[in-house]
Parts: C-alpha cells; sequence; structure tokens
C-alpha cells in the first residue's frame, strides 16, 4: 500500500512567491498525514493564463533560479511532489509537470494534448518510482485520450496522477463533469490502474483569463482499477484529498495483458485504417 494525495488550490497570476507558500503548506499537512506522493493543479507555480503574451511574462525555465527555489524549499519534507508551471525551453513554451523528491528534481513531463495554442506538444512518456511503486504524469486534456496513460501503464506505472486547470462555461459544466469522469473511469479500468484527477478551483475571476467566463469547480478524486471513486474533493473550494492505494492491485497485469494482446493482433489494421 502507498499513500498519495492532491491539493485541489486555487493559483494567482503573476504570484510566483504565494503559489510556492501554498504548496509548502500542502506539504506540511501531507507529511502529518504519511502522505507518500502529492500533486498540485496544472500549471500551478505560474497560473495558467489563455494567451501567449501572458504566459511568457511568468514562465520559467527547468534550470531557472524559481525551479531551485522549488527543490530547495521541499526538499526538507519525505513527500514526492507533483506540480505543474508554464516552461520556458528554449524558443517554446511547454505545460510542465515536475517530479521532485528531497531537493531532487526527478524529472519532468509536458502535456502531449496541449489545450493552448501557444503550448507545444510533448512527447515523452517517462515513468517514475518512489518506494517501490511506479507512477507517471499526464495533464489535463491527456486523460481524454487513450494511448498517453495506455504508454505509461505498459511501461509499469500503476498510479497516474493527472493534474488540472479547469475553468469551464456554465452551459458546458454538465457536459464537462459527466465526460470527465468518464474518461477517466475509462483510463482506469483498461489499464488495471488508480487514476488521480487532481484539479483546481478558481475564486471569482481570475486575471490571467482573458478570453471568456466560466467557473472552476474543483471534483478532485481518485479512481481504483475496477471504476471505483475512492475519494473525492469538495468542489468549489480549496481541499485535499489523500488515499491509500494497492499497488499490486490483481486487474493492473490482466489490463497490460489485454493491451499487449490488442496491440499485437490488430494494430497493423488500426494503421491501416488511419491512413486511410
Amino acid at each position: 500500500m502507498i499513500r498519495i494525495g492532491h491539493c485541489q488550490l486555487a493559483a494567482k497570476y503573476d504570484d510566483f512567491d504565494g503559489n510556492l507558500a501554498k504548496v509548502i503548506d500542502g506539504l506540511k499537512r501531507a507529511e502529518r498525514d504519511r502522505v507518500e506522493i502529492l500533486s498540485f493543479p496544472e500549471c500551478y507555480l505560474t497560473d495558467y493564463p489563455d494567451t501567449g503574451e501572458l504566459a511568457r511574462k511568468t514562465a520559467f525555465a527547468v534550470d531557472s533560479p524559481q525551479i531551485m527555489r522549488v527543490l530547495d524549499e521541499t526538499s526538507t519534507f519525505d513527500v514526492v511532489c507533483i506540480v505543474g508551471f508554464n516552461e520556458i525551453r528554449g524558443d517554446d513554451l511547454y505545460n510542465t509537470a515536475l517530479v521532485a523528491y528531497k531537493g531532487h528534481l526527478l524529472g519532468t513531463y509536458s502535456k502531449c494534448f496541449a489545450y493552448q495554442p501557444f503550448h507545444t506538444q510533448g512527447r515523452t512518456f517517462p515513468v517514475f518510482e518512489h518506494h517501490g511503486v511506479k507512477f507517471g504524469v499526464v495533464i489535463c486534456a491527456d486523460g481524454g485520450y487513450i494511448e498517453p496513460t495506455r504508454i505509461l501503464a505498459l511501461k509499469g506505472a500503476r498510479i497516474v496522477f493527472a493534474p488540472h486547470y479547469n475553468y469551464i462555461g456554465e452551459q458546458g459544466l454538465l457536459d464537462h463533469f459527466m465526460r470527465v469522469r468518464s474518461d477517466h473511469t475509462a483510463r482506469a479500468m483498461e489499464n488495471g490502474i488508480y487514476f488521480v484527477r487532481g484539479n483546481n478551483v478558481v475564486y471569482g475571476h481570475d486575471p490571467a483569463i482573458t478570453r471568456n467566463t466560466g467557473v472552476g469547480y474543483g471534483d478532485s478524486y481518485v479512481v481504483d482499477p475496477m471504476g471505483e471513486i475512492l475519494v473525492r474533493s469538495r468542489r468549489h473550494q480549496e481541499d485535499m484529498i489523500i488515499a491509500d492505494v494497492d499497488s499490486n492491485h490483481p486487474y493492473y497485469e490482466r489490463a497490460v495483458n489485454k493491451s499487449r494482446m490488442s496491440f499485437n493482433e490488430l494494430g497493423k489494421i488500426f494503421l491501416e485504417v488511419v491512413d486511410e
């Protein structure tokens, strides 16, 4: 068993210090509650602007002073920290989540189905390991596609964390709520893994969102390999969820074997259909 969690928080644009302080507060609580891996929302350290100009204003590189501060201030905690930011990489901008432990950057994952046109699509799928348990990261929209989570499961991940930033127009709230839950239930069941939907909340108007109005409603949860929600957050407010999960759940081997068989038997046909 391993204890995992997510901090459902509201980010503030252009307030790296304030956002990092709330990460530290979350890690303090997590350590008290013996959480071993803790995630935070998508782009949490920078907030998630909807224009490239605003996103680049607060973005930073992996070798930046901001990352050094994150590593330094999280180094005293015996908790793996997963937290998102807008990453500058050369001339490109990525939607990235870092994975850190005891002052060490274990790696990063960049969103492969980035929603914003100013983000470059990531194409690597690293798997991490903590206390003998392998886990991976996808970001928000990635969880709506079959392949990203399946790749991680085939590489051995038993838990997939999916940091989100949701700001949904009122007319689309119910559709979004139902569709996202269905996607995540499918990702957990078809791969025999635990899927962690780690959302944000938005209080009032986020100045980084300039093109539409919406609701950041939260609804973070952990789905088990049988499609059951083990724990979920309160909606429309900051919260923290914690779950004890069995990394040796028997459904995992069954699911990955089905994935391998499906690809071996039907992969060529799939490629032929796609190319038509």
